[in-house]
């Protein structure tokens, strides 16, 4: 995996303009994902929270501010940042293994070492045995264990996450949750990740940041000193669990006396 790497956003907002109509989606937002944690945003739809993952990963730019990674602006994308969307983005007509090799073909890596990389990669998230698989053949946490993989074998240092789990069923996406924080713990990349889940949230990160109704601004953030490695089982018993989960839903809750 490569370096981990620092990730600022400063005084980014973002508009969107049709016809005569300017919508501002994004207003002032401004924060810093230290090397190798997990940093999650929370807040209610349509507030902008994937449109500033979208410009991280370098597919749109700001209309004030910038975006940084390690000092340098983002204004493409680049295989130092992985995306893994709410629905898995595979070939369906590649094999498990051919989807995870695809990337380093593609960027003209020997054979033997994309064959080798691609069986650690899949044994890492839990596919060693359906290598010969097709995507159709996998259930909905599988094909998202293989999105992962096949960003994995990159080696970002930087891994964008838009909402991964949401679309799956409650045990499998807490079983995602815990696969999540083996592989960083075990790979070390720095993590965006866009939820509505504040369990979720507050489960997997080091910090979190609140987002208002559009025009998305951070309304509070919030520190998870919650201790490392995690279950979810005693986790979310805990008391500084639950507080900083009420915390959090209270602050949404009295800025727009609606919540999420």
């Amino acid at each position: 995996m490569s370096d981990a790497a620092r990730l600022s956003i400063r005084n980014v907002s973002k508009s969107f303009r049709r016809h005569d109509t300017e919508t501002v989606a994004l207003s002032g937002i401004t924060f810093e994902l230290q090397p190798s944690t997990i940093v999650s945003l929370v807040g209610p739809s349509g507030c902008g929270k994937s449109t500033l993952l979208r410009m991280a990963a370098g597919f749109d730019q700001p209309t004030e501010g910038q975006i940084l990674l390690n000092g340098e602006a983002v204004r493409r994308p680049g295989p130092d940042r992985g995306i893994v969307f709410q629905q898995p983005q595979l070939f369906p007509w590649l094999t498990v293994r051919d989807n995870v090799e695809f990337g380093l073909k593609m960027r003209g890596v020997a054979r033997s070492n994309y064959q080798e990389a691609a069986q650690r990669y899949l044994l890492a998230v839990g596919l060693g045995e359906f290598s010969g698989h097709y995507p159709y053949q996998l259930s909905g946490g599988m094909r998202q264990r293989l999105q992962i993989a096949r960003v994995l074998i990159n080696e970002p240092a930087v891994l964008l996450m838009d909402e991964p789990f949401g679309a799956l069923d409650y045990q499998t996406r807490l079983d995602m949750q815990q696969l999540l924080l083996d592989l960083c713990a075990r790979y070390k990349p720095t993590v965006l990740f866009i939820t509505h889940d504040i369990d979720e949230a507050v489960f997997i990160s080091d910090r979190i940041h609140v987002m208002s109704r559009r025009p998305g601004q951070i309304i509070g953030s919030f520190d998870v000193s919650l201790p490392r490695p995690r279950q979810f089982e005693t986790v979310t018993a805990a008391e500084d669990f639950i507080r900083l989960k009420l915390d959090i839903l209270r602050l949404l809750k009295t800025s727009d006396g609606k919540g999420h």
